[in-house]
């Protein structure tokens, strides 16, 4: 086993220790070399209280982090953490660039909008909401990669985006269902690809909200919402229903959860139960002269997400609720409304990694502003099946605890979980070396300094931002 900055790694037999043996003659791209003491300063980073991260979580078993040497780095355990392995999968930083900022300091660090890394690619220019051009990286520990400039251009609107692909004036991007069912003199010079994706859409709840506080009315919610209609309208076939969070290609996934029926009319039932009525025919719910009415945010430049709330705004007012529609810009997005949890409720979207520990997205822990548990979902059962998740190394074990954890959240409904899409890259066709990884999760481009061109004097690839 192998990875970018460790040529390998031992675990100790009660696996608590795991021993880095990290990478000879890895420079810096400024040309100073990597050593140990980078890694021990990215964690202590991570643990820093006032650096602001979502990952610290992933470090709160780790009793100690040393370096025997420049070239190790031993990390102990004070319990069994199955995921530890892959929450080192992470980038250092620098710590000679850094110079031992901590806090604010390293949250305002002028090197966080110029970084040095040790990849196939180095930092050249960042314009915001427009580019960021990387060049190739000749000193590269794993070979000068072949393609020398990378354009990564900001496109917010996915229409605009794909008419740049149209006009061949970009060379990749993630298509929607309907763009990758577009007619085929559309991707004359490209290859389109289509596989499961790591992925799932859903429509959040905030619980600490009046009006979803009560289970009661959510599962109304979920009953008005016909995903059928989703996976039909949204993903054109591409996907399929979902019913939690894990996704079908993973051990984890629970295939006996039994989805709430799509029915409108056990939705009105429900809240005809709990005292919402039309009492002046307006075709709007109301309760002590309010009526049922709530916003949905999503981000701008995602048609999926857009085209999803329009349609359950649809389907929600076959059962007398009003649902308002609000698209935002993606950095206000996040920063304004999902971090400060300053909202009613929104449509959004999780990529999953290969192990299904998700403590930072489930456990109630993680409820602060800014962590990812930003609906405040809080159930002690499914806490304790994510600690025990953490620690145990037998899989058909942890397969029982991430089941009854697949059943107990679709239950619950913090969320409802709308689709599995299918993950959809297109690359023009002059790029070879090419490989796609036969789960989205493990990364499109994943080998892109291995790709190149087979014609000569052409134009640099130009990548876009996915949101």
């Amino acid at each position: 086993m192998s990875g970018d900055l460790a040529k390998s790694w031992d675990i100790s037999k009660d696996g608590l220790t795991i021993t880095f043996h990290l990478r000879e003659y890895v420079r810096w791209q400024d040309g100073t070399p990597f050593t140990a003491d980078d890694v021990l300063y990215t964690y202590e980073r991570l643990r820093d209280p006032d650096v602001k991260t979502p990952h610290s979580s992933n470090f709160d078993k780790v009793k100690k982090v040393e370096a025997p040497n420049p070239l190790t780095v031993r990390v102990v355990y004070s319990e069994p953490f199955v995921p530890a392995l892959e929450s080192w999968g992470m980038g250092i930083l620098p710590k000679h660039i850094f110079k031992d900022a901590k806090g604010n300091d390293f949250n305002e660090h002028p090197a966080n909008k110029n970084p040095i890394g040790t990849g196939p690619y180095k930092f050249k220019e960042w314009k915001v909401d427009e580019k960021i051009v990387l060049e190739a990286n000749p000193d590269y520990f794993d070979g000068q990669p072949h393609i020398k400039r990378y354009i990564f251009r900001i496109i917010p609107d996915n229409s605009v985006e794909f008419l740049e692909l149209r006009n061949k004036s970009i060379d990749t991007m993630l298509l929607t269902p309907d763009q990758y069912l577009a007619y085929k003199e559309f991707f004359e010079g490209y290859q389109r690809y289509r596989l499961p994706r790591g992925a799932y859409t859903y429509f959040a709840f905030n619980l600490a909200h009046p009006l979803f506080k009560d289970i009661k009315i959510r599962r109304a919610v979920a009953h008005a919402v016909n995903k059928a209609e989703l996976v039909d309208a949204v993903v054109m076939g591409m996907g399929q229903a979902a019913t939690g969070p894990f996704l079908p290609l993973s051990w984890a996934y629970n295939p006996t959860v039994k989805d709430f029926d799509y029915d409108p009319a056990a939705a009105k039932k429900i809240l005809e139960e709990a005292g919402w009525k039309d009492s002046n025919g307006d075709g709007v719910l109301d309760k002590g002269g309010n009526p049922f009415e709530f916003t949905v945010i999503t981000n701008q430049g995602n048609k999926m997400r857009s085209l999803s709330a329009e349609i359950i705004q649809q389907q929600l007012k076959l059962v007398g609720i009003k649902m308002n529609i609000r698209v935002i810009e993606w950095s206000t997005f996040i920063k304004n409304f999902v971090d400060k949890k300053n909202f009613d409720a929104l449509i959004l979207g999780w990529t999953i990694s290969p192990d299904p520990d998700q403590f930072s997205i489930w456990h109630s822990s993680q409820k602060k502003d800014g962590q990812y548990n930003f609906v405040s979902y809080n159930n002690p059962e499914v806490d304790r099946l994510i600690e025990q998740g953490r620690r145990e190394f037998n899989p058909g074990k942890r397969k029982v605890f991430y089941q009854r954890m697949h059943q107990l959240i679709h239950d619950d409904l913090p969320y409802i979980f709308l689709y599995y899409p299918d993950y959809l890259p297109v690359v023009h066709e002059r790029f070879e070396g090419v490989k796609i990884a036969p789960v989205s999760t493990y990364g499109f481009g994943w080998n892109f300094d291995k790709w190149f061109v087979r014609e000569k004097n052409v134009k640099y690839p130009v990548m876009n931002k996915d949101q």
